[in-house]
């Protein structure tokens, strides 16, 4: 086994810290406050060419892996910009790979490049409130209608669509109950976020509030026939292409957020001083914030493993899932521990490690709790029977 990075690996890690660095704590706390985008962040990387990370290079892209890209995110985490920055550029890091397998040449030249300039958002549309995880059970419907679809329904957590010109929308064509099976008849399109047939309310939130969560009420939304992702009935299929990566990417966030608050701990632990001494000489944090250490390494072995075979075009499903465990909770016991050794301290905005403590969290639920991971780690691994 090699566990160093390559030249060109180790370049990208380097580079993008670099960057990254720019933009402050405050900074994240300010956006974060004022609940706005971080639009100067999101120029610097666009312009320095990393959205285009993995897309192809017939496309304006470097066509990377999902190894390079998960450095890049894991990077930019750890930065402290957190959830907020990785999220205002996760969806362009990897969220087009159905259009780049699946999309005809017309759709991807008229997108990809797009994408890697930074010119263009684009928001995923999948969760529906009555669905949750269970995504077959959506009732977004599109009708054809001559060569348009007209399209209706609801969906819900979607992320960016304040700031997206387009959406990644997945719906139904046939309806479940008219499916022999239940990942058939689900059509996925890319298309315009028309504000007038697309009604977008932003979701108040704990955290992660520089970049909007939404629900948003389709009505009627006319999409061109063109604007459909490969073959009608098949979307199902097409998203899950994209479900390991994006997995091991989020576990990439995680492992770099939970290293940010890792480090504010240490300083805090070798600064503050309480009856004559720093209190990162006192075992009872010391050993907690060790502990955390050892478990974000274990979590990045783990996650490094996942890339590598996605990369190699190996089967990573059991370690993608395991990685996104791992780290989230290696992420999630970091914060806590870093906010418990600022003690009263940490609960106040200044110290910053409110705001990991509020973002790690999210990352035990989403994109799918740590639960289904369990669900999916018993069934399809260890040979259980299916709980759901």
């Amino acid at each position: 086994m090699d566990f160093d990075l390559t030249d060109e690996q180790a370049t990208i890690r380097r580079a993008v810290a670099e960057l990254a660095a720019k933009f402050d704590d405050q900074y994240w706390a300010d956006k974060d406050a004022a609940h706005e985008f971080p639009t100067e962040f999101y120029r610097a990387f666009a312009d320095g060419g990393w959205l285009g990370i993995t897309i192809p290079e017939e496309y304006g892209g470097h066509g990377f892996g999902i190894t390079e890209a998960s450095l890049l995110l894991e990077e930019v985490a750890a930065s402290g910009g957190g959830m907020n920055a990785a999220s205002s550029m996760h969806l362009s890091i990897f969220g087009m790979h159905p259009v780049i397998v699946h999309g005809s040449d017309e759709l991807k030249r008229e997108n990809l490049p797009r994408i890697v300039t930074g010119d263009l958002h684009v928001c995923f549309g999948v969760t529906e409130p009555g669905a949750g995880l269970d995504t077959t059970r959506i009732t977004t419907f599109a009708r054809r209608d001559g060569s348009d679809y007209i399209i209706n329904g609801r969906k819900v957590w979607i992320s960016k669509a304040l700031e997206s010109e387009k959406i990644l929308l997945l719906t139904r064509t046939t309806r479940f109950e008219d499916v022999s099976r239940k990942t058939e008849g689900l059509t996925l399109f890319l298309t315009d976020l028309d504000r007038d047939h697309v009604d977008i309310r932003p979701i108040r939130k704990m955290g992660r509030n520089a970049v909007s969560s939404n629900e948003l009420f389709i009505d009627d939304l006319r999409v061109p026939a063109a604007h459909r992702v490969g073959e009608e009935g098949q979307g199902f299929r097409y998203i899950l292409d994209g479900l390991n990566p994006e997995r091991m990417l989020i576990a990439a966030e995680a492992l770099g957020l939970g290293r940010a608050a890792l480090r504010r701990a240490v300083r805090y632990g070798n600064e503050r001083e309480v009856f004559g001494r720093p209190i990162g000489k006192n075992q009872g944090l010391q050993f907690p914030l060790a502990d955390s250490l050892a478990r974000l390494d274990a979590a990045e072995l783990a996650l490094r493993k996942a890339t590598w075979l996605y990369d190699h075009g190996r089967p990573c499903a059991r370690e993608a899932n395991t990685a996104k465990y791992l780290c989230a909770d290696a992420a999630f016991q970091a914060a806590d521990r870093a906010l418990q050794t600022h003690g009263g301290m940490g609960y106040a905005e200044e110290y910053h490690v409110a705001r990991y403590f509020r973002e790690a969290r999210l990352l035990r639920i989403a994109p799918l709790s740590q639960e289904m991971v369990l669900n999916y780690l018993g069934e399809h691994v260890l040979g259980l029977p299916r709980s759901y």
